[in-house]
């Protein structure tokens, strides 16, 4: 059985799916495992959508850990916030501190799902982490929102999803799993004819999430992160895939450079 940490800021309704979709599979026996802790950079108080995540961990009876790194970072001294290599100190403490919450935990996986934050080189060593990006390999990096408006600034033709093993450089680990999906054609072209009238910038400011297109490829990214995620909990609960020195090997023991599951992916969500 798979020991699974989840990791999430619980900022938004996609943080409460993605969770409820790993712990439906792991009660349906898709995934042969259990999710032993779920830990979040906010605190109850914080946020009232971080609140509704936390009253669903709660639901499910998952053990809770909860260490703020707002309030962490104003309890700092100013000199911490100097940069050391990818990070200022300040965050390398508060990933310490993380660790420490979490001894008599012993995953054998930690997943980051919506975790909006850069996890430092301690923290990546100490356990085998793998994050969501909702992104295509060497497509853009950051949060969904700058990623979709990257894709339509840079009138690209493509999108997808991902899982990597994570890394001090933000949404660059190794390839675990990816699906992509093209954005033109049918039904994008005629959102993306509405953009081109005037600059991208105008349309960001003013319409923000609300963007035909914006949401269009949100849709269609975010359909195809529940069963990427599933399906690679499932395969590395069937060791499958397995993590060693920072690298991905399939069953046999084989280094690979990971897997692009997109026909899989396609026809769960109805596309052939």
């Amino acid at each position: 059985m798979l020991n699974i940490g989840w990791f999430s800021t619980g900022r938004d309704e996609a943080a409460k799916q993605l969770l409820e979709v790993a712990h439906e599979s792991i009660q349906s026996k898709q995934i042969e495992g259990e999710i032993v802790f779920v830990f979040s950079n906010r605190e109850p108080g914080e946020s009232k959508e971080s609140d509704l995540f936390f009253e669903l961990v709660r639901s499910y009876g998952i053990p809770l850990i909860c260490l703020s790194s707002k309030k962490f970072e104003s309890t700092q001294d100013i000199k911490t916030r100097v940069e050391e290599k990818t990070l200022p100190q300040w965050r390398l403490k508060y990933d310490r501190e993380v660790m420490k919450s979490l001894q008599g935990f012993n995953p054998d996986l930690c997943v980051l799902a919506g975790y909006m934050l850069v996890v430092g080189e301690e923290m990546c060593h100490k356990y085998h982490m793998i994050n969501l990006h909702p992104a295509a390999p060497d497509g853009p990096r950051g949060s969904w929102q700058e990623v979709i408006w990257t894709l339509i600034e840079n009138e690209a033709k493509e999108s997808g999803v991902m899982m990597h093993l994570v890394t001090p450089e933000l949404d660059r680990g190794p390839i675990v799993t990816c699906c992509t999906f093209p954005i033109t054609g049918e039904p994008f072209d005629k959102h993306r004819q509405e953009i081109e009238k005037r600059p991208v910038a105008e349309i960001k400011e003013e319409q923000g999430g609300n963007n035909a297109l914006f949401q269009l490829i949100r849709q269609y990214g975010l359909a195809r992160e529940f069963p990427l995620i599933v399906a690679t909990l499932r395969a590395f609960s069937q060791s499958k895939i397995k993590i060693k020195a920072g690298e991905i090997f399939d069953n046999e023991g084989k280094p690979v450079a990971g897997y692009d599951l997109s026909p899989e992916i396609n026809k769960k969500v109805g596309i052939e």
